[in-house]
């Protein structure tokens, strides 16, 4: 009895199975929901899926249509295993590809009509035919689709001609659209560009078209830029916006504040009709594209140049005033572009002709918004000026020129074509140089000579002062004056102790030279040490005397004076004539004193006799201690 129950049970358990797993495996066919609602003209497609079968992984499909005008009288459109399903409406269709199945997997698949028809609304059933052992589920679905007439509309207002736009330029494009339907849909607007480019290893005959978006404005009115022009629309350099044109139709206008050689192309306007389906999802229902023309942008290099006048070659008198002119050429007169004008210089003096050699500095230079700064000489700011005299005309005025201001002097101009106020950061569109000028400034005939000398006295010692002099004369015509600057470095290896003047010796490297105090051509002194305590002062017009007071062992080494000569302009303006002279070197040594020579036996003295009291008293009292144990060991 319990077996006849147990093989009960089993069987029930097993027909219970085979209905679960014929439930599980149930065919299903599905489509969008419905109604859908497309454009006349333009595709549809119909997505269709089976699940649940069994049989092979690639299923096949039939399509038929139930037209609203033809009474629900069925009509084949296209099948995937018989090229002679479709009825006579489709077949030609069918032949030509306007009417096709497209295969996303081996079983889901769409239905595509390329140009939708009036004569197409009606409901369309998606059917496949059975390769299950048993005939269960649903073989087939059915939606139904509306067809709407063509209303989308778009235009623009001005075509692009084709002619050379200058680099820097503003481009307005101008798109209007519109959509007349009972249903509610949505308009979105993309201006997009066309271009050329070399195919990567394409050769002759390698170009492809690039077609990229610049800008949009969405079905949900949000402005997307495109990818390549995101960074731009950031800076505010791309806008769209939407205004309320005549008609209800909807202008948008496009803008691009600075034109830039890579928006060279073909430009269009792309106008999309799009409506929301049952299921929630957008679905793009029409798009019109309309080419506005073509855009050449011309380079700013090849129509701007800088020229700087007087030409060639400049010479002077010192203290005359140096005038310099600073032009830009062929800069578009309708691109407002902002300017950076810099006076830049190369060059030193060597006699009376300039030198090429040496580091370019700037003069000076006036920002895009004006502003004058001068470089790292800044006694020019109250000596000269830089000015724009004229549009696109700048001066640099020195107005009394010193030696120094000899060089080749060139003006670089950076133009932020299009940009009047550009960000610190922002690079310049264009930066050119003009020919260089060279200055020449005739200088006075200097000659000056540098000696100098420790006075004769008593031994230099530690505390003492040192006195240095240095005689620098000057022979030239006209006023002049001198700058006098000690400098002092190690003694070298071997010296003899005494302090003489020295033959004159190398001089001494930047890395071990110290400057220690200076006089000015004006009077004023510098020290430039802060160890000692160290006075300089003029005794008479060519004498001038260093000295080191309480000198300690760190003052001692090769001392030298350094002189420059200064002269005086015709304007009574002083400068320097680059004319030098380097005196001889003097060896200063600091001896010890009396005192300390004295301190040294009077230590070694003390020490000495200390350490001899200290050994007899421990002698003394170590026999004493011995003598007193042994009386005690006697009693």
């Amino acid at each position: 009895m319990s077996v006849s129950m147990a093989s009960m049970r089993t069987a029930f358990i097993f027909l219970l199975v085979q209905r679960v797993i014929h439930y599980a495996v149930c065919r299903d066919v599905t489509l969008p929901s419905g109604p859908l609602f497309r454009v006349a003209g333009f595709p549809l497609s119909l997505p269709c899926a089976v699940s649940g079968f069994e049989g092979p992984r690639t299923q096949d499909f039939e399509w038929f249509l139930y037209r609203d005008d033809a009474g629900g009288r069925q009509m084949g459109v296209i099948s995937t295993r018989d090229k002679g399903f479709p009825y006579a409406p489709f077949q030609a269709r069918v032949r030509n590809g306007e009417v096709r199945v497209e295969r996303d997997s081996g079983d889901k698949v769409r239905l595509v009509m390329q140009r939708l028809r009036a004569e197409d609304q009606g409901k369309y059933e998606c059917y496949t035919p059975s390769t299950d052992t048993t005939y269960q589920g649903n073989y087939s679905a059915m939606v139904a689709v509306k067809v709407i007439p063509d209303t989308l509309q778009v235009s623009y207002s001005r075509s692009l001609t084709g002619q050379p736009t200058p680099e820097g330029s503003e481009l307005t494009l101008t798109c209007s659209g519109a959509i007349q339907s009972e249903q509610l849909t949505h308009l979105s607007i993309t201006f997009g560009k066309r271009g050329g480019a070399e195919a990567p290893g394409g050769g002759a005959g390698g170009e492809v078209s690039i077609v990229r978006e610049i800008i949009s404005i969405d079905k949900l009115l949000g402005v997307n830029p495109g990818r390549f022009y995101r960074k731009r629309y950031d800076d505010g350099e791309i806008s769209l916006e939407k205004r309320n044109g005549e008609g209800g139709q909807g202008v948008y206008v496009m803008k691009m504040k600075t034109v830039q050689i890579d928006d060279t192309g073909s430009y269009f306007c792309e106008a999309s009709q799009w409506i929301l389906d049952p299921d929630r999802s957008w679905q793009k229902i029409a798009q019109r594209t309309l080419d506005i023309g073509n855009l050449t942008v011309q380079q700013l290099a090849e129509s701007l140049s800088v020229a700087s006048s007087p030409r060639g070659e400049v010479t002077l008198q010192v203290g005359s005033p140096l005038i310099l002119t600073c032009e830009v050429l062929g800069l578009p007169s309708d691109v407002n572009s902002g300017l950076l004008v810099q006076w830049m210089k190369r060059g030193s003096v060597g006699s009376d002709r300039v030198g090429t050699g040496g580091v370019e500095v700037e003069v000076a230079r006036m920002s895009t918004d004006g502003i004058v700064s001068w470089g790292d000489d800044l006694s020019r700011s109250s000596g000269g000026s830089m000015e724009k005299v004229a549009q696109w005309k700048y001066s640099l005025k020195l107005f009394s020129a010193r030696p120094s201001d000899s060089g080749v002097y060139r003006c670089v101009v950076s133009v932020y074509a299009g940009r009047r106020n550009p960000a610190p950061s922002m690079p310049a569109t264009l930066t050119q140089r003009s020919e260089g000028v060279t200055v020449n400034l005739k200088t006075k005939d200097v000659l000056i000579t540098a000696v100098a000398q420790l006075p004769l006295g008593p031994l230099l010692k530690r505390g003492s002062t040192i006195t240095l002099i240095c005689t620098a004369t000057i022979t030239t015509t006209g006023p002049a004056q001198a700058q006098v600057q000690w400098l002092r470095w190690p003694i070298p290896e071997p010296v003899t102790k005494q302090a003489s003047e020295a033959p004159p010796s190398e001089p001494p490297t930047a890395e071990n030279r110290t400057v220690v105090a200076a006089l000015m051509h004006n009077g004023v002194a510098n020290i430039y040490v802060n160890s000692s305590e160290i006075s300089i002062d003029r005794l008479s017009a060519v004498s001038y005397r260093l000295r080191v007071h309480s000198a300690t062992m760190e003052d001692q080494g090769m001392y030298a004076c350094h002189a420059e000569a200064w002269a005086q302009d015709p304007h009574g303006g002083w400068y320097n004539t680059e004319v030098k002279a380097q005196s001889n070197a003097v060896t200063v040594y600091l001896y010890a004193r009396a005192f300390d020579l004295l301190l040294i036996p009077l230590v070694i003295g003390v020490s000495s006799a200390l350490f001899v009291g200290i050994v007899i008293i421990s002698t003394v009292t170590c026999c004493f201690m011995k003598r007193l144990a042994r009386q005690r060991e006697q009693k």
